[in-house]
């Protein structure tokens, strides 16, 4: 496992956990990364220090004075599950409420928004995937989607 520290073009900075440098390179060039913060796409690795395993014991944050001040301090410790902002943890309980209101279809979605908009199927909330090509036809066909501010499959713990 890799940590990168990433940045997207609004100027937001987070970090995320990889399998391997080379999966980060796929995610990326598949659109698959994106801002904790703000959703972007457009998404790089920032600069970063690396992470040096010294002999004192981890986390004990007593500076030597060869570290010279404010060396050495863990940084705060947070869980990567939990929000860092209050625009994520309004997008993570957004998410809540839909995965609970609502009935997931994945890849069906398109078809299956057709055939409630039509009378075919029972007339209740879903959610999916649909690719672009079929969000644009739903949308020039007068059936009501909107697109979800978050990635859909996302792993949680």
């Amino acid at each position: 496992m890799i940590r990168y520290a990433l940045t997207c073009a609004e100027g937001h900075r987070f970090d995320s956990w990889f399998q391997s440098a080379s999966a980060f390179d796929t995610l990326l060039k598949g659109g698959h990364v994106a801002c904790s913060h703000c959703g972007s796409r457009n998404v790089s690795k920032a600069l970063m220090a690396p992470s040096v395993a010294t002999d004192r014991p981890a986390g004990s944050g007593a500076p030597t004075p060869e570290d010279g001040p404010g060396q050495n301090t863990p940084p705060a410790e947070r869980p990567l599950s939990a929000p860092a902002s209050p625009a994520e943890q309004a997008l993570t309980a957004l998410r809540k409420r839909i995965e609970e209101t609502s009935e997931h279809v994945g890849l069906r979605f398109a078809q299956e928004a057709r055939d409630i908009h039509a009378g075919l199927r029972p007339d209740r909330p879903i959610h999916g995937e649909a690719r672009p090509d079929e969000a644009i036809r739903l949308i020039e066909d007068g059936i009501p989607v909107a697109p979800l501010p978050f990635l859909p499959g996302r792993k949680r713990n």
